[in-house]
C-alpha cells in the first residue's frame, strides 16, 4: 500500500471533502445530526482551506484533518485544536489518520503552538488508542456530555505538548 501524501487543502477540495465527511458520518465520532440535503459547503467562514490538511492515497482524497485555534483568546494562542478528522472507509488501516496527526503536530509547531488538543467520544476506542499512541493523554472527561443514539456518552478531552525541535 502506498504511503499517504499529506498536503494543505485547496478551495477546489471542498466537494470531495464534503462527500467524504458525509460518507463516514457516524455517532461513533459525530455529535451533530446526520447531514441532510441541501448540504452546507465544506469550507465556510468557520473552516477555510488553510485550516485543513488533506491525505491522498494514489492521488485520491483519503482523509482530512481540521486544525484550528482552541479559543479566540490571545492568552490561548499557543494551543491548536484538532476540530475534525476523517478517513475514507477503504483507506482505513493504511496509516492515513496517523500521518494526518503527525502532519497536524508539525503544522501546529510551525504556527508557534506549544500544545495540541482534541475531543473524542469515549466509546470511540480505536481513535482513543491511536491518539494515545501519538502521545495524547486524557486531560479531562465530561461525563454523559452527549445523548447519542439512545445512550449517554462521555466526551474525552486529550492533549499533548509540542516540544520544540
Amino acid at each position: 500500500m502506498p504511503t499517504p501524501h499529506i498536503r494543505p487543502a485547496r478551495l477546489d477540495d471542498g466537494e470531495a471533502l464534503g462527500l467524504l465527511d458525509r460518507a463516514v458520518w457516524s455517532h461513533q465520532h459525530a455529535v451533530q445530526p446526520r447531514p441532510e440535503p441541501p448540504y452546507e459547503p465544506f469550507f465556510a467562514e468557520q473552516f477555510l482551506p488553510r485550516d485543513c490538511l488533506v491525505a491522498e492515497l494514489d492521488g485520491a482524497v483519503a482523509g482530512f484533518l481540521r486544525l484550528g485555534t482552541a479559543t479566540s483568546l490571545a492568552c490561548n494562542a499557543h494551543v491548536r485544536m484538532i476540530r475534525g478528522l476523517a478517513v475514507a472507509e477503504e483507506a482505513r488501516g493504511h496509516g492515513v489518520a496517523r500521518a494526518l496527526l503527525r502532519a497536524a503536530a508539525e503544522e501546529a509547531r510551525r504556527q508557534g503552538a506549544r500544545r495540541i488538543t482534541l475531543r473524542v467520544l469515549a466509546h470511540n476506542t480505536a481513535a482513543r488508542k491511536l491518539y494515545e499512541s501519538e502521545g495524547f493523554v486524557v486531560e479531562g472527561v465530561l461525563t454523559e456530555e452527549f445523548f447519542l443514539d439512545g445512550a449517554y456518552v462521555d466526551d474525552v478531552f486529550m492533549g499533548r505538548s509540542l516540544p520544540t525541535a
